[in-house]
């Protein structure tokens, strides 16, 4: 009865999360522009329809799972994706028409313009949005400079991936193809910082088979990410290390040849369950301050603490580099970080903008990467 009544407390209130955007896009796109009587309860219809039925949609499709409810999901995240443009760009359009005003454009005309015009620029965002969201990933090739690097190890060719989210709409194919680029890369080592999969082990476990199939020189390393968490990080821990993934939980190994260099990882920040958490003084216990130290911590906000212990670079995702403008303004709230390299004192973090999605399969303002890192020595 609780967990019933959780469900429904949970639905109701994204039902009037949703029905306020789609009565906003509504007052903005139907009733504005005057497009007369038959389009406004047309619009209005179909708005209400959406409001039910998106959240409806994604909750049937999880339910469903990955096989069954596949083309639902994939039909509820565009849907949403198409809602969250339509109110980026109708609030746009409110500068539009405060510029259409002052040089004397009247109402309706000026509604009419705003409408075909948000209509046009969601439509072309959306097409772009996915086709760079599920074609070929980029590689992203980032120098990073490392003082207490040896020269013997100068060059050295660290490969992350981060945010991949195999689930309801990534899968085994393109993963595949994912792992083929990491592989041409020839890197010495690959890490995954975070958020692997959006589902179980049962679930998808034959989606993420091809990481066996990377061969990096000298092994692959994880970290958890807070979708772990909703989807067993036990049992995928164990599932990794079976596919010849290593988790760094809150420990540290050696990388290089005869000259070496610190690698560490640490359980994500909103890690839940018996012996999980971020533990950053046991994963450096006993490290040699003299010999440089890369961390995997799956969310740029752990980065100021690891600043302080002395981390060379800290390597991070989580924020998708905001995955659809304008939405990276809102992750800054949260995160210190969005994309990229940045340094605190002697310290710096590479946040990668993920190489997959999460929720609408879409990339607008934020490519995702696979991130070619050559460690640089001064030395060298």
């Amino acid at each position: 009865m609780r967990r019933l009544l959780s469900f429904a407390v949970f639905f109701g209130v994204l039902t009037l999360v949703v029905g306020g955007a789609h009565y906003f896009v509504y007052q903005r796109l139907v009733v504005a522009p005057l497009w007369g009587p038959r389009v406004q309860t047309a619009g209005a219809l179909v708005l209400a329809g959406l409001t039910i039925g998106g959240p409806g949609s994604l909750i049937a499709a999880r339910r469903l799972g990955r096989e069954r409810g596949g083309a639902l999901a994939r039909a509820a995240y565009m849907w949403l994706g198409a809602i969250f443009l339509l109110i980026s760009l109708l609030g746009l359009g409110e500068l539009v028409r405060l510029a259409l005003a002052t040089v004397g454009v009247a109402e309706p005309t000026r509604s009419r313009a705003i409408g075909i015009g948000t209509m046009v620029a969601t439509g072309v965002a959306l097409g772009y949005g996915l086709w760079r969201a599920t074609s070929a990933v980029p590689v992203k090739r980032v120098n990073v400079t490392l003082p207490r690097l040896p020269a013997e190890v100068s060059g050295y060719r660290l490969v992350q991936l981060s945010d991949v989210h195999i689930g309801p709409l990534l899968g085994r194919a393109w993963l595949s193809g994912v792992v083929a680029r990491v592989n041409a890369l020839e890197p010495d080592a690959v890490v995954i910082t975070g958020d692997l999969v959006d589902g179980s082990v049962a679930e998808l476990a034959e989606h993420v088979a091809p990481l066996a199939e990377l061969s990096p020189r000298q092994g692959t390393f994880f970290v958890t990410g807070n979708h772990e968490y909703y989807a067993g990080a036990d049992a995928w821990l164990a599932e990794l290390r079976r596919l010849g993934v290593r988790p760094l939980r809150n420990e540290r190994v050696e990388l290089g040849d005869e000259a070496t260099f610190d690698l560490a990882g640490v359980d994500d920040v909103n890690a839940f369950g018996p012996g999980h958490g971020p533990d950053l003084t046991r994963a450096l216990e006993g490290r040699d301050p003299g010999r440089e130290l890369v961390l995997l911590a799956h969310q740029p906000r752990q980065f100021p603490a690891a600043a302080a212990a002395g981390v060379g670079l800290q390597l991070s995702g989580h924020t998708h580099g905001g995955q659809i403008v304008p939405w990276n303004l809102f992750v800054r709230l949260q995160q210190p970080h969005v994309a990229g390299l940045t340094r605190r004192g002697d310290a710096q973090l590479y946040t990668s903008r993920g190489t997959g999605f999460w929720g609408p399969p879409l990339r607008v303002g934020a490519p995702p990467e696979i991130t070619l890192l050559i460690l640089v020595s001064p030395k060298a």
